[in-house]
């Protein structure tokens, strides 16, 4: 069974379709329970969570702690790690049933964005090719894991940013490549920013935040930036 853990700040616009998205599921078995870690919402996203059925935790902004407090209380041997903003398609739970019995590789989704702007379906296919050429995905795509690796791989660090590639970067420095599995289901994710800021814009901005963390410059150097603020 799976812990389906979703970090939230004001989420409260997109949260309903990501639980939609998760009722089969539920009604099936094969997740136990949805876990809202938020950050200090001040929108209808606890009550949404609330009326939901969803387990609450709550405690500072930042997406890498949020999830480390969700997998800290979830129950089940699995965990689901998903961005707040995403919908999981409909075949996902089929894929993973499959993969359930590998307790040593982690799986991520498909990423698709949600529009049919030609400029989104190119940016997915561009994180795509990252994503089985350098696996190297985002967080958009989720992060399907055993309890066990995650202990055994430290869990996420209460990173502002970045605490997807850093726990990726962990994964396959000690168990290599073939430990992430990438699943042909699709993880549907909100193009927002990418619309707000441009999609050259975004991708560029994305590039450069990912440059710095990767030089070195700490992901609390890099936030704001990445936030659009400067």
């Amino acid at each position: 069974m799976i812990s389906v853990v979703i970090p939230t700040l004001n989420a409260g616009e997109r949260l309903a379709q990501t639980f939609a998205a998760l009722v089969p599921a539920t009604v099936e078995g094969l997740i136990k329970e949805v876990i809202i870690s938020d950050g200090g919402s001040e929108d209808e996203t606890l009550a949404m969570a609330e009326a939901a059925g969803a387990r609450i935790v709550s405690g500072e902004k930042g997406r890498g702690g949020q999830l480390a407090r969700g997998a800290e209380i979830a129950r089940a041997p699995w965990l689901l790690f998903l961005h707040a903003d995403t919908r999981l398609d409909a075949s996902w739970a089929e894929e993973a049933r499959g993969f359930l019995a590998d307790e040593e590789k982690a799986g991520v989704f498909t990423l698709a964005f949600d529009s049919a702007r030609w400029q989104a379906g190119l940016v997915a296919r561009g994180a795509m090719v990252r994503t089985h050429l350098f696996r190297a995905p985002y967080g958009d795509q989720g992060l399907l894991i055993s309890r066990k690796l995650y202990a055994d791989l430290g869990g996420y660090s209460a990173m502002p940013l970045f605490e997807d590639v850093e726990m990726i970067d962990r994964l396959l420095r000690k168990r290599g490549r073939k430990a992430l599995h990438v699943f042909r289901s699709r993880a549907v994710t909100s193009p927002e920013r990418y619309e707000r800021q441009g999609y050259a814009a975004r991708v560029f901005r994305n590039l450069a935040c990912l440059t710095m963390y990767r030089v070195g410059v700490s992901p609390e150097k890099i936030v704001d930036f990445y936030n659009g603020k400067r």
